[in-house]
């Protein structure tokens, strides 16, 4: 009897080219590396069923959606009534929460950036978001367009003028004189609070969330992201609270954009002599209006609302920065580029702890202005456009997951500020021009006033505030969409009833931000950045949750390839000794064949009888 085949069939391990295929019916040692789990095991309620969901197609889960509904009216009411108080407790929790944990954001968030080069760039980087054998959904460059355009929203309208010519003009305690030094220092600081580090936040929630649905066919639900670390718990309590923090954080987030994007058009209306006075009743009256289109985007679905209005969002804001390019000061635009991308590169280590101690109160005052607002601001939005670049990665490994989301978006990014911020600058610099009102930036009117004094701008102003209007648009859309599929315990189809309401919470959360504020001072962009930085802080408990659970199943993972690996390669040296061996089995066969074939030749005959 031949002994080859007697070797078990030696199985292939995930990343490893020259390893043959794992076979789960087979090599049941190996199954814990690609045998993929089921949804819902035979004889269990599936996770939705679990969550408070009688079945795929029922309305919403209770334990979810009425909690975050409550707390999110209980907010409008309380700004509406009691406008003042509102307007006086939110800059009490803004003190607080800046005085006494500005270093935590300024902390965590870089070490989020450390977590996701580990994760990324290490060991981990070969599993796949999905199965072993998945190919990515989407070509790379359609997934580097939807993971810029998940970024390009109204925040990058709003301060691509405004912000670098803020620090330009009121630059940061510490920054060298003369205008070179504070030109420099203001776009590099910009790039901090718009690069690498938001994206890293957005990595952390959508690497947990993409390993979550696409390996272990999870729900899309904050909550699953965290099986890793909590076990069964995530289908009780704690689950539907992670859940209900999510929805307000998201909700708070992009309520914060739709607001700051309202201000803009309200001023640009005023700019360009459309309307006398941008007042309260005015941004209703735009929230309100803006907030109805949005709603008809919702109603009829994605594939019809988001995926036109997103796609003309892009073209209209490439239209736009070709503008300023082509009329701007354009080599001034090039050198900067390249330059502030260097200086970034160079500072990035010390910028992303400074917390403002050595420059006293006004060096903090600065950093809890703005960059803790910054943190604050994007680890509220990182619910929302976690579940989104996690839905448009699968069959990504980890490795191509961090390294295009950390990069692509931030380069891009990087090009938006060069385009509009330095040609801001620039004008400011030169004293070609001259963009402040009363001796201080007018944010609201920064990007206007930039387009005025170029060929033309009064025609790409109007422009430009329909592309706010889109962005308002889109991101009231698509973040109805995701709040709808959390609080529907990851539902992918939840009921356009549900998705509606959340839009017009949306637009309500927005007009009661800005009803709790003082328009006539800069109390009111103050109070939105308050509530952002508010928002972020349950969250980002959250976030470290998923950085625990995300290592543990990473090592899991591993510890598993490592096994199947050591299997494979045991079972090799097995082959390799069964086909020695038969091999040394037929020589000795042919070796005992021979000699007797040579005696019987040698043997004289017998003589006859």
């Amino acid at each position: 009897m031949s002994l080859r085949g007697a070797g078990r069939r030696a199985p292939r391990i995930a990343g490893d080219p020259a390893v043959p295929s794992v076979t789960p019916q087979r090599n049941r040692r190996a199954r814990c590396v690609t045998a993929q789990p089921s949804a819902h095991p035979p004889g269990e309620k599936n996770p939705l069923e679990q969550q408070g969901l009688g079945r795929l197609t029922a309305s919403v889960a209770h334990r979810v959606f009425w909690p975050s509904a409550v707390i999110i009216l209980a907010f409008v009411l309380y700004a509406v009534i009691g406008q003042e108080s509102a307007a006086e407790q939110v800059a009490g929790v803004q003190e607080a929460i800046g005085d006494n944990l500005g270093w935590f954001y300024t902390a965590l968030t870089s070490l989020f950036v450390i977590f996701v080069l580990w994760v990324g760039l290490g060991r981990f980087g070969r599993i796949r978001l999905g199965k072993d054998d998945e190919k990515p959904e989407f070509s790379t460059s359609s997934w580097f367009a939807m993971l810029f355009a998940a970024g390009m929203g109204i925040g990058l309208v709003y301060w691509g003028a405004a912000e670098p010519l803020n620090f330009f003009v009121s630059p940061k305690p510490g920054t060298g004189d003369g205008d070179p030094a504070k030109t420099e220092a203001a776009m590099v600081q910009t790039f901090l609070h718009w690069g690498v580090h938001p994206w890293a936040i957005y990595v952390v929630v959508g690497l947990a969330m993409a390993y979550a649905v696409h390996r272990k066919n999870r729900p899309v639900s904050i909550r699953w992201a965290l099986e890793p670390l909590l076990g069964d718990r995530v289908k009780g309590k704690w689950g539907d609270a992670i859940d209900v923090i999510a929805v307000v954080g998201t909700l708070f987030g992009v309520a914060t954009s739709l607001g700051l994007g309202v201000m803009q058009i309200a001023s640009g209306l005023n700019f360009l002599g459309w309307v006398d006075e941008p007042g309260k009743p005015l941004m209703v009256v735009l929230i309100a209006a803006i907030t109805g289109l949005a709603t008809l985007s919702v109603a009829s679905g994605i594939g019809k609302g988001i995926k036109w209005l997103s796609n003309a969002n892009m073209g209209i804001a490439a239209l736009i920065m070709l503008f300023v390019i082509i009329v701007g000061p354009t080599l001034f635009i090039a050198n900067g580029f390249v330059q502030n991308v260097g200086g970034y590169l160079q500072n990035v280590l010390r910028l992303s702890f400074d917390t403002g101690a050595s420059h006293g109160a006004e060096g903090q005052s600065f950093v809890n202005t703005w960059t803790v607002f910054y943190w604050g601001w994007w680890i509220s939005w990182a619910p929302f456009v976690g579940v989104f670049i996690a839905r448009i990665s699968r069959g990504r490994t980890v490795r191509e997951f961090v390294c295009g989301v950390l990069l692509v978006p931030t380069l891009l990014t990087f090009f938006w500020f060069a385009v509009f911020g330095g040609t801001a600058v620039h004008g400011q610099s030169t004293g070609k021009e001259n963009y402040l009102v009363d001796g201080a930036v007018s944010t609201d009117n920064a990007l206007f006033q930039l387009l005025d004094t170029l060929p033309g701008g009064k025609l790409v102003a109007g422009i430009a505030i329909l592309l706010i209007v889109l962005f308002f648009v889109t991101s009231s859309d698509s973040a109805s969409f995701v709040v709808d599929m959390l609080s529907s315990g990851g539902n992918p189809n939840p009921p356009v009833w549900s998705r509606v309401f959340w839009a017009v919470m949306g637009g309500a959360v927005a007009a009661a931000l800005l009803l709790a504020s003082d328009l006539a001072s800069a109390s009111s962009l103050n109070t939105l950045k308050t509530t952002a930085i508010i928002i972020a802080l349950p969250f980002s408990i959250v976030m470290i949750g998923m950085c625990i659970a995300t290592t543990r199943a990473f090592l899991a993972e591993h510890r598993a390839y490592e096994a199947a690996r050591r299997t494979a390669e045991q079972e090799r040296i097995i082959d390799r000794t069964v086909a020695a061996l038969e091999d040394g089995q037929a020589d000795d066969a042919a070796d005992r064949k021979v000699p007797a074939a040579r005696t019987t030749e040698d043997r004289p005959p017998e003589p006859a009888g």
